[in-house]
């Protein structure tokens, strides 16, 4: 199946560039260009592409705000040189299916588009971080948490994959075990720490927050 993909940009070098990478691709068809955020919004009604490439700080209507207007209508990826807070955490809510830098390899941004298409969300490893500190706040203070050595060998490898990022079903197959039995692991992990969810099991882990 070919991926029809709408590039929205103000920049003409930037747009080029990015239609040149995904034009070499055999699977990802560009099926046009907006200079704006109106164009984009204007163009993707009409075209209804599988993702839109949306830059966030473009005239007329600035990326975030178009990609608010198109949600329900398509995937959008946010591609941009700006990591600030303000854009990261108004793309998600604006209903952005990812967020890339524009510093991305040529790969990645295609088998970003890819994922997007398939329905898969996707945020740059470059602001995860700042997703992760979002949250940070919410978490125990290290004296008031668990010590995590209450925790069984089993239960410490859960955690180890919790703090992965891997789900209940890639968790169970990597340790051999019932996806339910995962499910129990995970539920104790977090009782045991005094954690409310896999985000902050998550963050825990990584040592965050604590």
């Amino acid at each position: 199946m070919t991926i029809k993909v709408l590039v929205a940009d103000d920049h003409a070098a930037v747009r080029a560039g990015i239609v040149l990478i995904l034009e070499g691709v055999d699977d990802i068809e560009v099926v046009g260009e907006a200079g704006d955020g109106e164009q984009a919004v204007a163009m993707a009604r009409e075209m209804r592409p599988d993702v839109v490439l949306m830059d966030v700080r473009m005239p007329r209507l600035d990326g975030i705000s178009a990609t608010r207007e198109l949600a329900g209508t398509c995937d959008v990826l946010i591609l941009t040189t700006f990591d600030l807070d303000e854009y990261v955490f108004g793309a998600l809510r604006a209903g952005a299916a990812g967020f890339l830098l524009k510093n991305t390899d040529a790969d990645s941004l295609v088998e970003a588009v890819r994922l997007v298409a398939r329905g898969d969300g996707l945020i740059s490893p470059g602001v995860t971080r700042k997703l992760i500190a979002a949250f940070a706040g919410q978490l125990p203070r290290r004296e008031s948490a668990a010590d995590p050595g209450s925790l069984t060998p089993r239960e410490r490898e859960v955690l180890a994959c919790i703090g992965r990022g891997l789900s209940n079903a890639e968790i169970a197959s990597e340790l051999e075990m019932a996806e339910a039995t995962t499910k129990t692991h995970v539920s104790r992990v977090l009782n045991k720490l005094g954690l409310k969810s896999r985000v902050q099991a998550a963050i825990y882990y990584s040592g965050e927050a604590l």
